[in-house]
Order: structure tokens, then sequence, then C-alpha cells
């Protein structure tokens, strides 16, 4: 057995409630959206659910006016229709958009289905107990969980609800019939958790084959790093934010000799130089630093560097090439510039190319640097 396993196995064993605690947090929490698309999901889900709210109230009003009772009951439960009236529209204006991006803001859903839970409780105590129609908004409410919120919290509220149904609304008179609805919504929770359980599951599987289709359309296939399309539009916003400040360099790298490797090695062995000269490049930047493959044997390096560093940056970026190259007489003619507020993709690369094509005429394996 490995020791350290059984050592991880024992400290859990030792502090179970930590365990819980984390089992309870994966279960029940989970950031509700990661994006402006899947942010403006959910406040449009929220109004939904005030919408509904409002006109669920307005008719448990028009219930109570239309059926007879005494003036307590009577009063009581247009007071309560009359809270979630006016309480719910002032979610709009919590910062929704902001809210469910964050892990916790999932407890605003919890939150909303306690309190809920709670006037659906306090009206069908008042209106009679079990003999009450309007426990039956239970069900409503477990039917809009089951398109929002996560299993494990759709399993949470709906015990909630079921408990607070036989304890709060039937309690000392539970019977068999009472005991039977109980049932019931247990069965609608379990069925509501598995449907909710598909729901994220099904966005979960978008979402990944979203992300993988945006990666392969961003990747050289060849190489791995980025492609030309990509490096543009990271070129671009760093573009942007010289603007506000950051200084920022691009390398463009053209590789000499590399028709003689195809020439004399055939496309494979041009293939694996290529695949070479993107683990060097990789090997001398930084992980914030950018890579990509523009097209050919023409290699960018995007890099947040002043001037200066973008020159020494280059003189690396050469070193690395001629390093993996040296076997086969393939070396790196190198332009360097460094972007200027108001700079757009496309110019920035325009000077690169210049000064590259000066180190490729002044024969080749050398660095050239053109000001921004």
């Amino acid at each position: 057995m490995d020791a350290s396993a059984g050592g991880d196995r024992r400290r859990a064993r030792h502090r179970p409630g930590r365990s819980l605690r984390a089992v309870l947090h994966a279960a029940l929490y989970r950031r509700l959206a990661a994006d402006d698309d899947r942010a403006a999901y959910w406040v449009r889900h929220v109004r939904l659910g005030i919408a509904l709210t409002e006109v669920v109230a307005v008719a448990v009003g028009g219930y109570v006016l239309l059926t007879p009772g005494s003036a307590v009951r009577t009063g009581t439960l247009l007071a309560l229709a009359g809270v979630a009236i006016v309480v719910s529209p002032l979610l709009l204006l919590l910062p929704l958009a902001k809210m469910v991006r964050d892990p916790r803001g999932v407890l605003l859903l919890y939150g909303w289905s306690l309190a809920v839970t709670g006037l659906v409780t306090v009206a069908s105590r008042v209106d009679g107990g079990a003999a009450s129609p309007m426990f039956a908004l239970l069900f409503l409410a477990l039917a809009f969980m089951a398109i929002a919120y996560p299993p494990w919290g759709v399993v949470a509220m709906g015990s909630v609800m079921t408990g607070s149904y036989l304890i709060g609304v039937a309690g000392a008179d539970v019977d068999s019939s009472a005991t039977f609805i109980g049932a019931v919504m247990a069965t609608c929770t379990v069925l509501c958790a598995m449907a909710s359980a598909n729901q994220w599951e099904a966005h979960d599987r978008q979402t990944l084959l979203l992300r993988a289709s945006e990666a392969l359309a961003a990747t050289d296939p060849l190489t791995g790093c980025l492609n030309r399309r990509a490096f543009l539009d990271r070129l671009d916003r760093a573009a942007g934010a010289a603007g506000s400040g950051e200084a920022w360099v691009v390398c463009l790298v053209d590789l000499d000799g590399f028709k003689g490797v195809n020439d004399r090695g055939g496309h494979a062995a041009g293939d694996a130089v290529l695949r070479s000269v993107t683990a060097a490049l990789s090997g001398v930047v930084r992980e914030t630093d950018t890579v990509a493959r523009l097209g050919g044997d023409e290699f960018a390096v995007l890099a947040e560097a002043t001037p200066g560093e973008g020159e020494g940056l280059a003189a690396r970026v050469r070193d690395a090439v001629a390093g993996v190259g040296a076997d086969l007489g393939v070396t790196a003619s190198v332009g360097v510039t460094a972007l200027r507020p108001g700079d757009e993709g496309h110019a920035v690369l325009g000077r690169a190319d210049q000064a590259m094509y000066r180190s490729k005429g002044a024969g080749g394996n050398r660095v050239t640097a053109v000001a921004g």
C-alpha cells in the first residue's frame, strides 16, 4: 500500500468535518456563469422568477377574496401576498450579473427558495393547514428549481419544502393523505434533481465542446502553438493596453536555411524542425508571453517588455533557434519592434517584418530592431 495514500486516509478520518464540508461545498456551490452570455441568461431567469412570483401573488389574492374566511385569515393572506408583490422586484436592485459569476451567487437562489417556502408554509397554515390548496405552490417552486439549480441544491431545497409541508402545514394533522402528499413531493424532488443534473450535464458538455472548438480554431495543428489569427487578436489587445502605459514588443522570426531541410529530407524533416523550433521558442519566453506560427517557417513572439528588454528577448530567440538547427544549417532572422499607442496588429507586424528582412538581407542569424 502507498504510505502517503494511507496517511491521507488516516488524516481524513481524523477530520471528518472538514471532508464533509468539502463534499457539501462541491455539491451545493458552483459558479453559475463564466461569461457575459451565461450571466445574461441568469439575469433573465431571475426576472422570469420575479414575474412568476408577481402572477402567483395576484392569484393568491384573488383566491383569498373569492373564498369565505375570517377577517384575520383574509387580512393575513392578503398581507403575505402583498409582501411577495413588493419585495420580489427588489431583487433587480442587486448586481445580479456580478453575483452569478461568484461561487457564492447560488446562495441568492437558495435564499429566494427558502423565503418562498416560508411564505407558502405560513399562508397554507393560516388557510387551514393540510386542507388548504396553497401548498401546491411548493410544486411550482420545485419545477422552477429544476431548470436552474444545481442538482444537489434541488435535493436540499426539495427536502426543506417536503419537511415544511409535513411539519409546518400539516403539523399535528398529519394523516395518510398528508403522508401521501409528502411522499409525492419527495418523489417530485428526485425527478426535478434528475432533470437538473441532465440540464447541467448538457450545459457542461456544450461548454467543453465550445472551448475545444475555440482552441482548435486558435491553434496551429502542426506545432500546437497559436495560429496567425489568434496571434493578431492578442496583438490588438496588447496594442490597446499599450495606450494605458504597458510596454509590449513583437519579435518576428523567419528561419534561414529551412528550404534546404525540406529539399534534403522532405516535408517530414521540415515538420520536425518546425516543432523543434516551437519548443525552443517556448523555452526562452515567459509563461505570460505568446508564441505563434504565422505560416510556413515564420514565427512571432509577443511579450510584455520594454524595447531594451525586447532586444534581449530577440537575441535569446535567435540563439535558441541556432541551437536546435545547428546540425541542419537552420538559423533565424529576427525583427523586433515595440508597440505604441494607437497601433493596429497588421501595422506592428509590418514594422517587425521590415526589421526581419533587414536581418535576412545582412546574412541572417541576427537581430534587427526598429523603433515603435
